[in-house]
């Protein structure tokens, strides 16, 4: 792994703060009704990505998640205008407008989605690993999922064959404590998710999700394990949503106290707080950071405002149509 040296802390700072503020817009957005539909927020959980990213080789590795999937790809180099534009449906967005919030995609960056079934994208991830592993590739999948889907049979389908294969795969459960709404101590009789790996024989561990440098760490040593053919790690990353599971959740479920208690403890106070205390940067530097992402995720918008929407017979494009069909008599209309 590379040093983390001031120019990362930096690049920490901007990346999670335009993150935040980006997600931020979403939610005002949504309420305007600009985005419809269902929309989960990543923040407070921006130490994940930022340190996945420092541990991962952006131009071979790959990365599929769950539905809380819309500033990962900006981290893997979509362009965020694009993201946006698909959230708000328009023509412009990174599947057309036709995925919407929960299915962004980018195959040029290597990100696989963006996926609407709980869990339903941890198969797909050790099959991309599995597919890199065949063609001779060295690259890695991380594939990342909540602590929900924890519970899915298809989970310990997956790590079964994962390792059987030694497939070169990172399996990451973000967990942020609730799931859709309830804790992990009422679904299950642990709270140590990351010990399910261990029945498989599959190294396993938990990870400080509200730090990057932690973060960075441990996806380094996951992701140089499976790259020399060390085969697949799973990662519980301990870490926190400052918002509910979606944008319609009441979250009765827990206390504002406990939610300013992890605001305590926030990634990007932490990095800031290391860039101000090493002298990296200057509290007048961090505010022109600040201008410069509120006015990048101002162009986001503007660029999803003025977009159109995609015209009706994309909608008809992208179904797939067998015209010899048998028992349908294709003359009736």
């Amino acid at each position: 792994m590379q040093k983390i040296t001031k120019e990362v802390y930096l690049k920490w700072y901007e990346d999670m703060l335009f993150w935040r503020k980006f997600e931020d817009k979403l939610a005002a957005v949504y309420i305007q009704q600009k985005v419809r539909g269902f929309l989960h927020l990543y923040n407070g959980q921006e130490a994940v990505l930022a340190g996945a990213l420092h541990a991962m080789d952006l131009t071979k590795d790959k990365m599929i998640t769950a539905y809380r999937n819309h500033v990962q790809p900006i981290g893997m180099g979509v362009d965020p205008k694009r993201v946006m534009a698909e959230l708000f449906g328009k023509a412009t967005g990174t599947s057309q407008g036709l995925g919407g919030s929960m299915h962004i995609f980018s195959k040029e960056h290597r990100f696989y989605g963006g996926h609407g079934i709980v869990g339903g994208q941890i198969p797909l991830g050790a099959g991309i690993a599995f597919g890199d592993k065949y063609h001779g590739s060295d690259a890695v999948t991380i594939c990342c999922f909540g602590d929900g889907a924890a519970r899915q049979g298809s989970l310990h389908e997956t790590f079964n064959l994962a390792m059987l294969w030694n497939l070169p795969v990172v399996f990451v459960c973000e967990n942020n404590g609730y799931a859709m709404g309830t804790s992990v101590a009422r679904t299950a009789n642990h709270t140590d998710i990351w010990k399910l790996g261990l029945g498989y024989d599959m190294p396993s561990g938990p990870v400080d999700g509200m730090n990057p440098i932690k973060v960075a760490e441990a996806f380094d040593e996951a992701i140089q394990r499976a790259r020399k053919g060390g085969g697949p790690s799973f990662l519980e990353v301990k870490t926190y949503r400052y918002r509910g599971h979606s944008m319609s959740d009441a979250q009765h479920y827990r206390t504002k106290d406990e939610v300013a208690e992890y605001k305590k403890i926030d990634p990007i106070t932490q990095v800031k707080d290391i860039i101000l205390e090493n002298e990296y940067a200057t509290e007048a530097d961090l505010k022109a950071i600040d201008k410069e992402v509120k006015n990048r995720v101002s162009e986001c918008e503007k660029f999803a405002d003025e977009s159109p929407f995609p015209d009706k017979n994309v909608m008809y494009d992208v179904v797939y149509e067998q015209e010899d069909y048998p028992f349908i008599d294709h003359k009736i209309k």
